[in-house]
């Protein structure tokens, strides 16, 4: 049975959902599952907008067959060649022997790495401002690399002002019949997973997030349609707006997110104390994570969201608690910057995991780490309160 929805008269919406996938590029967690997006644009010839995941191809056929009857399709644009979009190119080449692929040089080269196809005379080779006329429509091709691959482009399509952005502006969540921004909840239901969508899987090309909103500021753009998520069609300044802070590692909120490791409880007992010696300064909405039980995506989305942190944790075989250790490698793989730090650390034999998360911040951008760090052998000892008072105080005076 097809499920498609139209985006236009003229541009259908022919993706799938995945709800049974648990981890998505078998790392993060996706418990409302996935969309995988593509569009046909119906015209005197017809365009299909990349493919889906081999998972869903079947559904995604028919979806096709449904829209297109006895049509063929013209031209396959291949925007990025990540498996949950390219899995069924060579499906269509075989189905549609006439269809020409559309892609850029890099990208014809990862055809190749993925499929044992002849691509020779069956590829119409783009490069920056080149254009595809469809009939009415016609696109327009703007190169993308690193956002997030080496060979991404996106299409913008000049008569309805479309753009198809690849993976840019996508988020985790599957499309439940609403397949647009307005006629669903996003800052309630989707932002949260659009911001740990973003900040782990594009987070760490900031610079080439920016390249592409400079390029998109000189184009009319009244729709974008991603790969991953709702199709834009209302406020588009609004999740344009979270691309620009996100790519210049700005905080998206004044806030404090405080995540901690703890063995057998006690560096949790401080931190809730640290919680509450911050609300009793007036600060709201603190957020308070244990780095064990929170996936580190979801910490990640969290780093990038809040203008302060505070890490605590234990030392562990004179090192880092190993949960802290790892959340610290990804923050500088994914570029996290600008933020202001405050350290917790505690020991029962040695006290130095806070002297090594320093020196790992020390390692990423423009991080500020307090001058008072709160080290605990052991126990915080209620004979310490003024101390963590005055711990708490110099995080809201940072503020």
């Amino acid at each position: 049975m097809q499920c498609t929805r139209k985006v236009t008269e003229d541009i259908i919406w022919v993706g799938c959902n995945d709800r049974r996938l648990t981890l998505f590029e078998n790392l993060f967690p996706i418990p409302r599952g996935v969309s995988y997006n593509s569009y046909l644009i119906l015209d005197e010839k017809v365009a299909l907008m990349d493919t889906v995941d081999a998972s869903v191809t079947q559904q995604f056929i028919e979806n096709i067959d449904y829209v297109l009857g006895d049509r063929a399709i013209d031209y396959l644009v291949v925007q990025h060649m990540e498996p949950d979009h390219c899995a069924n190119i060579e499906v269509m080449m075989s189905k549609y022997p006439q269809m020409q692929v559309v892609a850029n040089a890099k990208t014809v080269q990862m055809i190749q790495q993925f499929f044992d196809i002849d691509t020779e005379r069956r590829v119409v080779l783009v490069k920056e401002g080149d254009t595809l006329s469809l009939g009415k429509h016609k696109l327009n091709f703007v190169m993308a690399p690193m956002v997030h691959w080496p060979e991404v482009m996106v299409s913008y399509e000049e008569k309805e002002k479309v753009l198809f952005s690849a993976d840019a502006f996508g988020t985790f969540g599957a499309l439940n019949g609403n397949i647009f921004n307005d006629e669903i909840d996003f800052e309630r239901d989707w932002i949260d997973d659009a911001r740990r969508y973003y900040t782990n899987i594009v987070g760490k090309y900031g610079v080439q997030v920016q390249a592409l909103l400079g390029k998109a500021a000189g184009l009319d753009i009244q729709m974008i349609c991603s790969l991953h998520g709702p199709v834009w069609r209302s406020n588009l300044d609004y999740f344009i707006g979270k691309y620009d802070t996100w790519s210049k590692y700005e905080p998206e909120d004044q806030a404090v997110a405080i995540i901690y490791g703890s063995i057998y409880g006690h560096t949790e007992a401080a931190v809730n104390a640290l919680a509450s010696q911050l609300a009793e300064n007036g600060l709201k909405n603190i957020s308070v994570y244990d780095v064990s039980t929170t996936d580190v995506s979801d910490l990640i989305a969290e780093a990038f969201r809040c203008s302060h942190m505070v890490l605590a944790c234990p030392t562990y075989n004179g090192g880092i608690y190993p949960p802290m250790e790892n959340l610290l490698s990804d923050m500088k793989a994914l570029s996290v910057q600008k933020r202001t730090v405050a350290i917790m650390d505690n020991g029962t034999w040695v006290v130095t995991a806070g002297k090594q998360i320093i020196k790992k911040l020390e390692e990423m951008k423009e991080m500020t780490v307090l001058e008072q760090c709160l080290s605990i052998k052991s126990t915080l000892k209620n004979d310490r309160a003024e101390e963590l008072k005055n711990f708490a105080k110099q995080i809201v005076e940072s503020m």
